[in-house]
């Protein structure tokens, strides 16, 4: 249990981090300070009260809405900034961010383990492997740049309608410390809380269920999974087939298959329960085929065993 209860720690940790400004007790209004230069690793919207940080995905859309107002030479200086801040989380870290850092991915774990029906919700073809991969292509990088408003500025498509975390930190929040903005509530926020009320739901009956479908951050991250600092290796000689790591893992991945694949967000579950310790946690940026590329899941091989 002790992975378990460091991992809960550095959730707790992180999300007091994510959002560590108390000054909006006082001030009614959002940080704007030097912090926000920066961008949080994980999903916490910028238009929170109490954050310190950008959110990578809100400093995405930044860029793109810019580029046809901003000068290339600046552009390129922001972009190049922002690039090595997300490259420095994905390099060292890949989906860890997810599993250990990420307030929002937080959040759905714990509504997981409120008593409700549980079920693995799955949409037709496997679609929902390939819906955060839309949304980051059209909402974050397509439409901020190709629809302009009439003043020659995008929209921050992805915030403004879909983000689950913007609406409830930023909407709901900025609701109860500014009564007054009640009197501006439109479709357009109705909209969000229901797909917000819709997320919070499903992430009731299945874990994490805004990370496995939705989440574009995640799926950054994720490109870099099989060559960040931090991978994880079956050790087949140890082990034993108990799939008890496929049992646990809350992405429903196929061991050792899957272990370095987009979706794994390194919760190290797997690492954890292997009473044989047959999955390994390493700390080096080569990427070695014959290391950790594994074609089958600890199922069938367990499978063909018994044949």
């Amino acid at each position: 249990m002790k992975i378990f209860k460091v991992r809960r720690f550095f959730q707790i940790f992180s999300t007091i981090i994510h959002n560590g400004y108390p000054g909006f007790l006082a001030t009614g209004s959002i940080y704007t300070g030097y912090f926000k230069k920066f961008c949080g690793p994980g999903l916490n919207c910028y238009s929170c009260p109490a954050a310190l940080f950008s959110c990578p995905l809100g400093s995405l859309q930044q860029i793109m809405i810019s580029l046809r107002i901003l000068p290339w030479n600046y552009l390129s200086q922001v972009f190049l900034y922002l690039l090595a801040q997300i490259l420095l989380f994905s390099l060292f870290l890949g989906r860890f961010i997810c599993g250990w850092l990420c307030p929002f991915g937080f959040l759905q774990e714990l509504l997981y383990r409120i008593p409700f029906y549980k079920k693995k919700i799955h949409l037709p073809f496997r679609i929902e492997r390939y819906l955060k991969h839309f949304f980051l292509l059209t909402f974050v990088f397509l439409f901020p740049a190709l629809f302009i408003k009439e003043i020659g500025y995008g929209i921050l498509w992805f915030c403004k309608y879909l983000c689950p975390a913007g609406t409830l930190e930023a909407g709901y929040f900025n609701l109860l410390i500014n009564p007054s903005l009640r009197n501006k509530i439109g479709y357009i926020f109705a909209l969000k809380s229901g797909i917000l009320a819709m997320i919070l739901l499903f992430s009731l009956m299945e874990l994490r269920f805004f990370c496995k479908n939705l989440c574009p951050l995640g799926l950054i991250y994720g490109f870099f999974n099989k060559f960040s600092f931090l991978k994880l290796r079956w050790d087949e000689k140890s082990c034993n087939q108990c799939t008890l790591c496929e049992k646990i893992c809350p992405m429903n991945l196929k061991i050792p298959k899957e272990l370095n694949s987009v979706e794994c967000i390194r919760c190290l579950n797997c690492l954890e329960v292997c009473p044989r310790k047959a999955i390994l946690l390493d700390k080096n940026f080569l990427y070695l085929p014959e290391r950790y590329l594994i074609k089958q899941s600890v199922g069938v091989l367990k499978n063909e065993k018994r044949r």
